[in-house]
């Protein structure tokens, strides 16, 4: 059932974790912008609990006494979700548990729940967002922003150290599935009828899809709406083209207007126009930042370092001010905070959308100002994607790099490329100009991989960049992808 509490808060007994315990982390699970691991190996429910410890006495001395917790649809998250309340209410802390959904419910939660007269001050995600099924982790909010970085490695610190508060919290159930929906279908805007397929891979956004969708005009076609954490039709990754080759064929099959893909947790969105062609993390951006900045002319909006410079250009051009950052929906949304920007997104489709919003990513709300857009005029996005500059690049690609060797790859490419006199940008790995277009090479965050993107004038340009990026993965011991 949509919004449904935990299962079974029985099916983790504290009585055999001692509260008090010091507890250490595998290291790899403490990433940049959550926790995340491979489950029975690196993830385990006395790693779930322990978090909730370490996370609980984290919040307690920032003045936090109520926290939200939901899960997705992966079939170790219960457990893993009963765990972490154990932990979190062992501080002292009032637990709200919204049950199964996707993430952005939970950060609605998160920014919207009362607890009495108080606002809920944060919460916890369990999610292994768009990993195989096998992993999980946590992601975690606080005051309305995103709990990473230092932040997440000095966890680690406090568990090691077994330096809890204690106390005697509680665990309540509390549904906010059908307000999220409809807080979603508030901004729904015009009334020109559109055909839609739509995709949620079976993740965790699959009921609220279903919900919000009976309720919008036009005709709308559902797939793998199911939650089932094997994710047994593809995984759900929109950035990745094979994943997409479902909802292409429904789409050209059933004459859609456009589909709409989700990610396992549902905060990063794929589309695909009428002709059935992929738009990228950055036209989607650009689309968008269209609209806002009519509203909000000069505002600031911001992309990532792997966005391309028609989206860049693009902005300019709409009369925004463009503004390279960071990747990660988490620097990304601090940044978003601290110049009041009404837009942010990334080339990994996680949208930032803070003009009439919370200015969290949540897919399924980006998705309805994409339908918005169209139903109040007589675009398409077809003819959106067709005004586009036509360059030549490639998509965000990612090569296999132990953990302990990507930052030293990036480093030595960069010592290669500046000897040579390059222009470069260091925001974010290393961003290098060269021959009309540019090429990236930066660190992964949440995988033990290494990023990269080419974008050229033309194919020619494209292949020499290619190239140069090859022979520099080589040079540092590395395969190289099929480009």
């Amino acid at each position: 059932m949509p919004g449904q509490a935990f299962p079974d808060l029985a099916a983790f007994d504290p009585a055999g974790c001692d509260p008090a315990a010091a507890h250490r982390f595998d290291p790899t699970v403490l990433r940049e912008y959550d926790v995340r691991g491979i489950v029975g190996k690196t993830i385990t429910a006395a790693d779930a609990y322990a978090l909730g410890r370490a996370f609980g006495t984290f919040v307690r001395r920032r003045g936090a006494g109520a926290l939200a917790v939901g899960y997705d649809g992966r079939h170790s998250s219960p457990l893993l979700a009963a765990a972490l309340s154990e932990g979190l209410a062992a501080c002292g802390l009032k637990v709200l548990a919204v049950g199964r959904g996707p993430t952005p419910l939970l950060y609605f939660a998160a920014y919207t729940l009362k607890t009495g007269e108080a606002e809920v001050d944060g919460g916890v995600m369990i999610t292994g967002s768009h990993n195989p099924p096998d992993y999980n982790g946590f992601k975690l909010v606080l005051h309305k922003a995103s709990v990473y970085g230092p932040d997440i490695q000095a966890l680690g610190r406090l568990a090691a150290a077994g330096d809890y508060e204690s106390g005697r919290g509680s665990i309540e159930r509390v549904d906010v599935f059908g307000a999220y929906v409809a807080r979603i279908l508030a901004d729904v805007k015009g009334s020109r009828k559109l055909k839609v397929a739509w995709d949620a891979g079976n993740g965790a956004m699959g009921e609220a899809m279903a919900a919000l969708t009976a309720r919008l005009p036009g005709e709308h076609i559902l797939l793998n709406a199911e939650i089932d954490g094997s994710f047994p039709s593809h995984h759900p990754d929109p950035t990745v083209a094979t994943n997409l080759r479902q909802l292409q064929e429904t789409v050209l099959r059933e004459g859609c207007d456009l589909g709409v893909a989700f990610d396992g947790d549902g905060d990063r969105l794929g589309l695909i126009d009428g002709k059935a062609r992929i738009l990228w993390g950055d036209q989607i951006l650009l689309f968008l930042a269209r609209e806002v900045l009519r509203r909000h002319p000069g505002a600031t909006i911001i992309g990532d370092v792997k966005c391309s410079e028609v989206l860049f250009d693009g902005i300019a051009a709409a009369g925004g001010k463009p503004l390279m950052w960071k990747t990660g929906h988490s620097v990304i949304k601090a940044k978003m905070k601290e110049l009041s920007a009404p837009l942010a997104g990334e080339m990994a489709a996680h949208f930032c959308i803070a003009d009439g919003f919370y200015g969290y990513d949540d897919a399924l709300y980006a998705a309805v100002r994409v339908l918005s857009i169209l139903q109040s005029s007589d675009e398409s996005l077809a003819a959106f994607r067709d005004s586009l500059p036509q360059l030549a690049s490639t998509p965000e690609l990612r090569v296999a790099c132990p953990e302990a060797r990507k930052q030293a790859v990036v480093q030595e490419v960069r010592e290669r490329i500046a000897a040579e006199g390059a222009e470069m940008t260091t925001l974010d790995g290393l961003r290098v100009r060269e021959g009309g277009g540019w090429w990236l090479l930066r660190a992964s965050n949440t995988e033990a991989a290494l990023t990269l993107r080419c974008e050229a004038p033309d194919q020619k340009g494209l292949q020499a960049l290619t190239a140069r990026l090859t022979a520099q993965l080589e040079a540092s011991g590395l395969t190289p992808p099929a480009f």
